[in-house]
């Protein structure tokens, strides 16, 4: 009898929360969030104890994810663990009281069937050694319910990745997934955690679509929806927003709750001033307009390991131009950007997330 290559798993790890710790916030990975609570302009509608799942799978591998630039090495070993062969999992163990605290098996078993069913199918992912490793499952396979109040299932190499290896990453705090329960809400904050810090402003249409909602002017949009995630947010995540609207142009900025201590203002004023006055020097040498600045200055002041990508690739922009004895200044606008965006990709790709994504450099333009 031949067994169908789908139904093989071969399990190298097992994660269980043994002593019970509970963080105050999680890291969840950009990647992640991108391909799983997000599909490009829309998000899914993932339950609130489907989330519950999600975050404590995360809170329980936590002490396990690294940023590829800092330790590449564990790279290496997660490809040795985990992407040699095909269908290779994790098993992973949680209390049930931690995804139904009224202690409801119907609700902690439709958690686990949504995340089963939910982006079933095959998926591929390339090791650091060029093999094609391929996966079936949804985020999580074979769930098994235990009555002694527990649940064992399994996660596949490919999902396993986007959660432990995080080059870019956002912290969100743990117990949201139990003070709100409002799962629109949930992804709302995480939507926001991703915002730069001086917001964006979208379409009600755009918003809708990326919330799953069918609010028909921004003022319903405003009272039926934002007030609400805002009274939530406000009292119990470290993060909010303030809102406003322009005929249909709703603008979101993001603001933290808590008070910075004292002792880290002026380092974070430091910063700040500093990749300001980076991005006036871009700015006024290379003749950038302000519509050519928006995803730029986005990546150059939102997210540190993009700005120090951006300054490298600057470099060696500087070095090839000197090297053909031609000035910088040649290249104005747009024509300076994609010439600085190709050198990132150069960059990007000589990195170690970049063999392991070799699409996934930030972009500019």
């Amino acid at each position: 009898m031949i067994v169908p290559e789908k139904e093989i798993k071969i399990i190298r790890k097992e994660f269980e929360n043994k002593n019970d710790r509970i963080p105050d916030k999680i890291r969840l990975g950009n990647h992640f969030v991108d391909d799983f609570i997000f599909d490009g302009n829309e998000s899914f509608d993932i339950p609130i104890n489907a989330l519950r799942v999600i975050f404590n799978i995360i809170s329980i591998i936590g002490n396990e994810q690294f940023r590829p630039e800092d330790r590449p090495k564990q790279l290496t070993l997660f490809d040795e663990e985990f992407e040699t062969e095909n269908n290779t999992f994790a098993s992973i163990k949680i209390k049930n009281s931690k995804i139904s605290p009224s202690g409801s098996s119907k609700q902690v078993v439709a958690a686990y069937e949504f995340l089963t069913k939910f982006k079933m199918g095959w998926y591929k992912s390339l090791n650091s050694k060029g093999k094609e490793i391929k996966t079936f499952g949804g985020l999580i396979s074979i769930p098994c319910y235990d009555q002694r109040g527990y649940t064992t299932f399994l996660i596949s190499s490919y999902w396993l990745k986007k959660l432990l290896v995080i080059p870019e990453y956002n912290y969100i705090l743990y117990n949201l997934v139990y003070n709100i329960r409002n799962n629109k809400h949930i992804i709302f904050a995480i939507w926001l955690s991703k915002l730069p810090e001086n917001g964006t402003t979208l379409k009600l249409s755009t918003l809708n679509n990326k919330f799953g909602l069918n609010y028909k002017s921004a003022n319903d949009f405003f009272f039926k929806f934002l007030k609400p995630v805002k009274i939530s947010l406000e009292k119990y995540n470290d993060l909010s927003f303030n809102y406003r609207c322009r005929r249909d142009l709703i603008s979101i900025n993001p603001f933290h709750t808590k008070v910075v201590p004292e002792t880290t203002l002026p380092k974070i004023a430091n910063v700040k001033t500093d990749v300001t006055r980076r991005l006036n020097y871009f700015k006024q040498r290379y003749g950038l307009k302000d519509s050519d600045m928006v995803q730029f200055s986005y990546q150059y002041r939102t997210i540190s390991q993009n700005r120090e990508l951006i300054e490298r690739s600057f470099k060696e922009f500087i070095r090839r131009n000197r090297l053909i004895r031609k000035k910088s200044t040649d290249f104005q606008g747009k024509l300076f950007l994609n010439e600085l965006q190709e050198f990132m990709i150069i960059e990007y790709r000589k990195t170690k997330v970049g063999e392991l994504i070799p699409n996934g450099y930030p972009n500019i333009i």
